[in-house]
């Protein structure tokens, strides 16, 4: 049965290679469901600024943070452009996503 040890060992070898693809697969989804966050943070963060939305921007952006069960790393506002980081973690890593929102030029 010598075909026995490498079926096993090509199984084990597929079975490894799965189980990395698959924590990679996860921590690009929690990459991605991050910087939407962050997009819609700074999106508040910048309705807020300008008037279209009520309430204090940086404190809009950690409503819309926590609801998506994260939190603000930071929180800048330059006149009506916010800028929002986010932070986040995921199998003990942390991920930061930024994005930045306003006015068109």
């Amino acid at each position: 049965m010598p075909g026995t040890a490498a079926t096993v060992g090509a199984i084990g070898a597929a079975t490894t290679l799965i189980g990395a693809l698959a924590v990679v697969g996860m921590a690009s989804g929690g990459a991605q469901r991050l910087a939407g966050a962050a997009d819609a943070a700074a999106l508040a963060a910048a309705d807020a600024a300008s008037g279209a939305a009520t309430g204090v921007p940086c404190e809009r952006a950690a409503e819309v943070a926590e609801a998506n069960g994260v939190t603000v790393a930071s929180c800048d506002l330059a006149e009506l452009i916010a800028t929002v980081t986010l932070s986040s973690t995921f199998a003990g890593m942390p991920f930061h996503a930024s994005a930045r929102a306003g006015p068109p030029p």
